[in-house]
């Protein structure tokens, strides 16, 4: 890892459906992209920002971050993420992509993706959380929350919103405590190469089904090395989301007094 090198691209969009301008609204003083930054700038000194709004470019600069304008109408986090790279000048070995409405994304969870690609045969990585066996089965079978199966080496097999693996013979209720399942945490890296080829492919069959990329890239072949974090984040998809996440950064400025 030690001869690769990284760049931390952090994909933000103005247009929000149920929170427009997310970006931008204030969280203990700093806008929610500032703060995205200043999680990722502790470890990578390679971070730009990919939007398609000129006030989230405006934001960017006034804190001193680096913003790269991108077409509006891309798909996905994923193809933003390589038209930035491409338009930043690329030479970069690995690609972060960090969402831009995470804004307590940690340092714990960025060495970690990037210490997958110590594995050679990485196309690759995200992250995973184990589920405690303490939470209830509600909770784990939230499909907004996809779950990922691994296999002994760490890597992903299946990615899917329903609860897998099947636990046969046991109530659902009591899933939790009989095996360890893993939900899925959105942050990806990738190979410069494969993120080129990647952005490339059609959708396939089980990515339309799930309503999930990364199934394409299973089905095409790709080697998607997991991390495990056992950290608490909040991602701002919502008002209510950002209300929570205030509460949270007060408990934390209390906890450090």
């Amino acid at each position: 890892m030690e001869n690769l090198r990284f760049i931390g691209i952090i994909p933000a969009r103005y247009a929000s459906t149920r929170f427009p301008g997310k970006p931008l609204a204030q969280l203990g003083g700093h806008s929610v992209i500032e703060r995205v930054w200043m999680q990722v700038s502790q470890v990578l000194s390679n971070v730009i920002v990919a939007t398609d709004d000129e006030r989230i470019v405006a934001e960017v600069n006034r804190f001193g971050g680096k913003a790269v304008m991108t077409r509006a109408d891309h798909k996905s986090g994923t193809d933003r993420c390589f038209e930035a790279y491409e338009k930043n000048g690329g030479g970069e070995d690995v690609i972060i992509n960090i969402q831009g409405d995470e804004p307590f994304v940690s340092a714990e969870q960025l060495r970690s993706i990037m210490q997958c690609f110590d594995a050679p045969l990485t196309d690759i990585a995200t992250l995973v959380k184990p589920f405690p066996p303490t939470r209830p089965f509600p909770e784990l079978s939230n499909p907004n929350s996809p779950k990922v199966v691994v296999d002994k080496n760490m890597n992903a097999r299946y990615f899917s919103r329903s609860v897998i693996p099947y636990v046969r013979g046991i109530e659902p209720e009591d899933w939790p405590k009989s095996t360890q399942f893993y939900t899925h945490l959105g942050m990806y890296a990738y190979r410069a190469k494969v993120l080129e080829q990647i952005t490339r492919l059609p959708q396939s069959p089980l990515e339309i089904a799930e309503s999930l990329e990364q199934l394409r890239w299973i089905e095409n072949g790709y080697t998607i090395r997991v991390g495990i974090s056992n950290e608490e984040t909040i991602g701002i998809d919502t008002p209510q989301d950002l209300a929570r996440a205030e509460e949270f950064l007060s408990l934390c400025a209390g906890s450090e007094r």
